[in-house]
């Protein structure tokens, strides 16, 4: 039996509205469903597509509060609303069941790794969330999938050596919050400059208590593009992970980041993500038994979207696949900005581990 990748992927998951011109829109699956069709990946034998079940009450509560949880369902079950929140995080009649599948998908997919009915899987889900806390929505997400996950690897496997790395190009407050005191969980966000939103994720926020040096924050400034990721990745996120010796990988993966995004301020490529899905590939077989699962985040760009995630989902199966991105041009100022940027994330973090 050819041990296979995942795609998890409920149409329940399309079924939540954020607002007619919202750049959260159902179209975001439709159009990467469609890239993974015209690739063919579904026809190879080392690529399933999973359906998923909604996460049950009990799950959810796993990272969210049970006051939460049934105001989300009440606000849904009137026909929805606008939450509380800096971004005014909206949900429609649907979006509490929407909300259900995507973390449902998440836990879904870490279980099947974890039996090994899968070598690894990319969760295909919205609404996202990684901004998504304890008890609020927030920046479009209302539960926290990967979050979910890490959880069920802890109360189910008994599990710590997890790591979270989110490439969103805004910071995973929820994410870090629930695990900021906690040495179970490596949480390692690369992103732009927080101050505007969501105010979350300097670079001198490193966790607390049992906690403290497992939150890595590396924030850019706008502009900042590839040579910059790759130096980080490189210089600071590898040599973290070799000493780190992850036990299951969890990869937030927002793709807001790329250049011409309408919401990211960062000027990425194609090529860069594929790129970070390698290294986290090889580290995954390297550490944790190749047990990776990424979970879909931001990106608003249709037409990229319809493209990179066939192309990461490939890489994840080991199959070719032939990606032609334009490059954006060198901004030298944000470049010289985050090269001062990761020499300061280089001390900081050297307190704890040896870079």
């Amino acid at each position: 039996m050819t041990w296979r990748t995942g795609i998890v992927f409920s149409s329940a998951c399309l079924l939540h509205k954020a607002g007619k011109y919202h750049p959260e829109s159902p179209a975001r699956l439709r159009l990467i469903m469609r890239g993974i069709e015209d690739s063919n990946l579904l026809e190879n034998e080392r690529v399933v597509l999973i359906e998923p079940e909604a996460a049950s009450l009990d799950d959810l509560r796993m990272a969210h509060s049970v006051q939460y949880i049934n105001m989300i369902r009440d606000i849904c079950k009137r026909g929805g609303g606008l939450l509380d929140g800096e971004t005014g995080t909206a949900i429609s009649k649907e979006s509490f069941l929407a909300a259900s599948f995507a973390a449902g998908g998440a836990i879904r997919a870490v279980e099947l790794v974890m039996n090994k009915r899968l070598k690894n899987a990319f969760v295909l889900c919205r609404p996202p969330g990684h901004h998504a806390g304890y008890a609020y929505a927030d920046g479009f997400c209302i539960f926290n999938n990967v979050a979910l996950a890490a959880k069920y690897l802890i109360n189910e496997y008994s599990f710590d050596g997890i790591l979270i790395f989110d490439i969103d190009a805004h910071h995973g407050n929820g994410t870090q919050e629930m695990f900021y005191d906690t040495d179970e969980v490596l949480y390692i966000s690369l992103h732009e400059d927080p101050s505007e939103f969501p105010g979350t994720g300097f670079i001198d926020e490193v966790g607390e208590g049992r906690g403290t040096g497992y939150t890595v924050n590396i924030p850019f400034p706008y502009g900042t593009s590839d040579p910059a990721y790759w130096k980080t990745i490189k210089s600071i996120v590898t040599p973290i992970l070799e000493q780190y010796e992850p036990r299951f990988i969890l990869i937030s993966a927002g793709f807001d980041g790329y250049f011409r995004d309408s919401i990211g301020e960062l000027s990425l490529s194609a090529y860069i993500y594929l790129k970070i899905f390698q290294v986290m590939t090889e580290l995954a077989h390297k550490f944790s038994g190749d047990r990776l699962v990424a979970v879909l985040e931001g990106g608003y760009h249709l037409g990229f979207l319809r493209k990179i995630v066939p192309a990461i989902i490939s890489r994840m199966a080991g199959l070719e696949f032939n990606l032609r991105d334009d490059r954006p041009k060198l901004d030298m100022t944000a470049q010289r900005s985050a090269e001062k940027i990761i020499e300061e994330a280089r001390k900081i973090q050297s307190r704890f581990w040896n870079l």
